[in-house]
């Protein structure tokens, strides 16, 4: 029989409610002929909350093991809830916690990576007659049999890792939007949704701020082929609703650009004379990724007498581990620079097209946009398929705006 994977975020299963609309809609599909792996979220806030008893009871130095414990509870009680609906609706359903498929991570609690999921178990309860397993995502078990998460939004990583185990016909992930937009359309009223956009597309969209899939979610169906269809699960749903996120190959044609994402807040760190010789960059930029500070965009001044500024971005909640680390770096004479300066008041806007590829003047279009609002530009990083830009953060929404509408988005 084919089979489905089909992914429930917090607000679909926010309550009994939802989860037994959840269960109807899981019904759908079985009596389509699927069998059906369908995995959940916790509760919306369920996962806030668990966290910040952690923090309570742990302090700020708490056990990543049990907090990996605590935190992936919430996905279990969701998975054994649906289960026992899907039961009352006379499907036969079972709920599955990580440990329990196995799903095989690495060791790095609360940001584990999925190794393999082997297939043994479902596929010996699926020939026995089971329609449904409810899985619990978020989680998995490492080689020392200790429970793992795999980072905040880790259920669509699960979603995409059973689809490509299963050789799923496809992965429909159920959210609270109806699909993938050509920008926030809480920013421009004109955003459109897109029936269909390429992995390449949503990857750099989802990198660059968009948050509708997690990013390692679409690097691994990337990888792997899976298609994934985002779709909502408040609405009536169609065999051709939501987006679908596939190979380019599958999109007939597609606009140069596919849509506008933004990071609201980001800030821009720079340093002053720095030293211009080999083995600068490693000298600053090792002792940041040793503090965790999750940097992006990288600009590197011409040298002037044997000196250079640095310029780079990062999240605005980073800053004071940045300036940390780079100046116990100064101290221990890794590094030396005259002055450390950072803006905390810039967002970062980017435009995504694989028609980028082969379409010249998008750069100059942008730019001219930006400028025709009075809009300055502090930092540009490129790649083939996208441009971002840093500006100040009181801009965003209008540059979102003028980007939208000098590439005509709201176009099909």
């Amino acid at each position: 029989m084919p089979r489905l994977v089909m992914k429930f975020g917090g607000t679909s299963v926010a309550n009994l409610d939802r989860i037994r609309r959840v269960g109807k809609r899981v019904g759908v599909e079985v009596a389509k002929g699927y069998e059906v792996i369908v995995v959940v979220s916790a509760m919306s806030g369920k996962t806030n909350e668990l966290v910040g008893w952690v923090g309570d009871a742990g302090g700020a130095l708490y056990d990543a093991r049990e907090y990996d414990a605590v935190v992936s509870s919430g996905e279990n009680v969701t998975a054994g809830l649906l289960a026992m609906v899907l039961q009352s609706n006379g499907i036969d359903a079972r709920s599955w916690q990580g440990w329990q498929v196995p799903v095989q991570t690495t060791s790095a609690h609360s940001s584990a990576r999925i190794e393999d999921i082997p297939t043994d178990n479902f596929d010996a309860k699926f020939a026995a007659g089971m329609k449904v397993a409810v899985v619990a995502g978020f989680q998995g078990v490492s080689p020392e049999g200790r429970i793992t998460t795999l980072g905040r939004g880790g259920s669509d990583t699960t979603a995409v890792a059973f689809a490509a185990a299963f050789g799923a016909e496809r992965c429909d992930i159920y959210t609270d939007v109806d699909g993938v937009y050509t920008t926030d359309p809480r920013v421009s009223s004109k955003a459109r949704k897109l029936d269909r956009i390429a992995f390449e597309e949503m990857l750099e969209l989802a990198s660059l701020g968009a948050k509708v899939l997690q990013t390692r979610s679409v690097e691994l169906a990337m990888r792997y082929k899976v298609k994934l269809r985002v779709l909502s699960s408040f609405e009536e749903q169609s065999d051709n609703a939501g987006t679908l996120v596939c190979d380019e190959e599958d999109i007939m044609e597609s606009n140069v650009v596919a849509g506008v994402a933004f990071v609201r807040d980001e800030a821009k760190m720079t340093l002053i004379s720095v030293a211009d010789r080999p083995g600068v960059s490693a000298a600053i930029f090792g002792p940041l990724a040793e503090a965790g500070v999750n940097v992006d965009m990288i600009v590197q001044n011409i040298a002037e007498d044997g000196r250079t500024d640095m310029t780079f971005s990062l999240p605005v909640d980073q800053v004071e581990r940045a300036e940390k680390a780079v100046r116990d770096a100064m101290a221990r004479e890794e590094i030396n620079f005259h002055d450390l300066i950072a803006d905390k008041d810039v967002s970062k806007v980017s435009v995504v097209g694989i028609g980028m590829r082969s379409h010249a003047g998008v750069a100059a279009q942008m730019f001219a946009a930006l400028s025709a609002e009075g809009i300055n530009i502090k930092v540009i990083t490129t790649s083939e398929i996208k441009i971002s830009v840093l500006i100040d953060r009181k801009y965003m929404e209008l540059a979102v705006q003028a980007l939208h509408d000098v590439f005509e988005l709201e176009k099909g």
